[in-house]
């Protein structure tokens, strides 16, 4: 949400910083558009605490002032310049080749692609230089206060480089690309790792391979590129939320199935044994009888009843069901089981 945010907002920064310099190459619009994030950030953090709501709450009030301020700018002083409302919010990567880079009257090459590997750069020697103060204020602040490690500098240089990265971009692929590939690489690479080091290089490779891919499907459907990116982003997160092995949600729901057997069967185990102790030596029961006794459906209890067999944690002989040692072993060597275990039948 944050990430969003400061991409919008710092449009008011970048149009501030123009209509000081008057240069759309001005390094001044670079700055008034960091500024303008940090403004964003403070703002946000200032009203979250005075006013005691939400950050959630905070930044959707922060967020469509400060954009709208920059957008009614731009409509009303900055008609017939080249910084209009679709530039910053679509972009347009397929121009940004031909705005080139001259020095000393020699083309070295598109403009963006140096911006963004400065920026790069930039970042690179910021998250490999202070990575443990960033990983210790963002798991523990308090520990990390107490260690000598100031939260709030550490907390407001981030944000600057996102702001720095944010406005970097926007010339090229707007400010809703920057918004996907903020986000949805690392919250993709979460529900692969767990590791934080694992968790960046995975973020690298999904915003990688969403870029890619988003190009390829841009050029085949003769679409928007940023917009392309975008998508593809979304539908890669998608596609892992869903597959993912251990956090998917095809995974959770089949652990969550398996729990359910699991729990069921013991539980079936459970009164096999209470029926054991009120019948010494008698059959431990009929499959019809245990069908009403527990209140089950009786496909669940034949599907419970399967997987009881299989494991050979049960017999059934003649529609009877004994239980086996093996069974009994299971049962005994279950929480559920000593949790209950004191309780009288």
């Amino acid at each position: 949400m944050m990430s969003d945010a400061i991409s919008h907002t710092i449009l008011l920064g970048i149009v501030i910083a123009f209509f000081i310099t008057h240069d759309l190459n001005s390094p001044l619009l670079l700055i008034g558009a960091a500024l303008m994030g940090l403004v964003t950030v403070f703002l946000v953090e200032f009203i979250q605490k005075v006013q005691k709501i939400s950050e959630d709450s905070s930044i959707g009030l922060v967020f469509p002032l400060l954009f709208s301020i920059g957008v009614l700018l731009i409509s009303r002083y900055a008609g017939d310049v080249h910084l209009d409302t679709d530039a910053v919010l679509l972009g347009e990567l397929a121009f940004a080749p031909f705005d080139r880079l001259v020095v000393n009257n020699v083309d070295i090459g598109p403009k963006s692609l140096y911006v963004m590997a400065c920026i790069l750069s930039l970042n690179l020697g910021y998250i490999g230089l202070f990575y443990k103060e960033l990983k210790l204020v963002t798991f523990d602040p308090i520990l990390a206060g107490v260690l000598g490690i100031s939260p709030a500098i550490v907390h407001y240089s981030l944000m600057t480089m996102v702001s720095v990265t944010a406005v970097g971009a926007f010339n090229a692929v707007g400010a809703i690309l920057v918004v996907a590939l903020m986000i949805g690489p690392p919250a993709t690479a979460y529900f692969i790792t767990e590791k934080l080091q694992h968790m960046i290089l995975a973020s690298v490779f999904f915003g990688i391979l969403s870029a890619v891919t988003g190009y390829a499907a841009s050029f085949w459907l003769d679409v928007s590129i940023a917009g392309s990116m975008a998508t593809m982003t979304g539908l890669i997160f998608f596609t892992v939320i869903m597959t993912a092995p251990r956090k998917g949600i095809i995974a959770v729901i089949r652990r969550s199935c398996q729990q359910k057997y699991e729990f069921a069967g013991l539980a079936l185990l459970i009164h096999l044994l209470t029926l054991e102790a009120r019948k010494p030596g008698g059959g431990q029961g009929q499959a019809d009888d245990l069908v009403n006794q527990l209140q089950w459906q009786a496909s669940f209890f034949h599907r419970v009843l399967d997987r009881l067999v299989i494991n050979q944690y049960a017999a059934l002989q003649a529609n009877e069901i004994r239980i086996t040692a093996e069974g009994r072993s299971y049962v005994q060597q279950s929480k559920l089981y000593r949790q209950l275990s004191g309780y009288e039948v």
